[in-house]
């Protein structure tokens, strides 16, 4: 399928390998199938290999659905599964050397948690899209300062044209709060990860946030 670019893109999911589960092919077809435009496997702790081997499904995932696949932290590991994307923290490789490594093909997107890195991002060359977070203390990031919606609602008013999501404790329950705040674009965890039914909770995510593109367009 044509693949869909990060400007259009809506709702991005990370998640592991769902190795306890032993559902991955499934689960991938579901939330894609559902609405999810770009997938990351986020795992801490496994070798290259285990890695490789479980992109080679997010890939193939992906590649039926037209969505995008992302990397989180290592160009070496985005080179090698041939993913659409390459997610970099402030304290991994610098966007420049990421850049030299991939190519000009592909889209490098850079976490921010603060006005300042948010700021920054928006005009990073190099930078294709930014995420700002955490929004709320969450479990994935244990100990991290959430620097809570007034980073979303600077990161709104840059008036950048650059892509960029909300991230960090964002649910069902708080996507209203999250879009009062200029968010069009979110990073989504638990809340379909561990939903019942995450194709479902896929598809409503992608549902409210179309709706809130069409009113703040209207």
């Amino acid at each position: 399928m044509p693949r869909r670019s990060v400007s259009d893109a809506r709702l991005y999911l990370c998640t592991d390998g769902r190795r306890r589960q032993g559902d991955l092919e499934q689960f991938l077809d579901d939330v894609l199938a559902g609405g999810v435009d770009i997938v990351q496997l986020r795992e801490k702790g496994l070798e290259a290999r285990e890695e490789l081997a479980l992109l080679e499904v997010f890939r193939a995932a992906c590649d039926r659905h037209g969505a995008l696949l992302a990397v989180n932290d290592r160009a070496d590991i985005a080179y090698a599964a041939r993913s659409d994307v390459l997610h970099l923290g402030q304290d991994d490789l610098p966007v420049a050397v990421a850049r030299e490594i991939l190519g000009p093909d592909i889209l490098i997107g850079r976490s921010t948690h603060s006005d300042a890195e948010a700021s920054s991002a928006a005009v990073e060359e190099g930078v294709d899209y930014f995420c700002c977070g955490p929004i709320w203390p969450t479990p994935t990031k244990p100990g991290r300062p959430a620097p809570g919606p007034g980073l979303l609602k600077h990161a709104a008013a840059l008036g950048t044209d650059r892509p960029w999501f909300g991230i960090g404790g964002v649910d069902l329950g708080t996507l209203d709060e999250v879009m009062s705040c200029g968010v069009t674009r979110v990073v989504v965890v638990r809340a379909i990860t561990e939903a019942g039914d995450p194709g479902a909770a896929a598809a409503e995510f992608a549902r409210r946030l179309a709706a809130g593109r069409e009113s703040a367009s209207a």
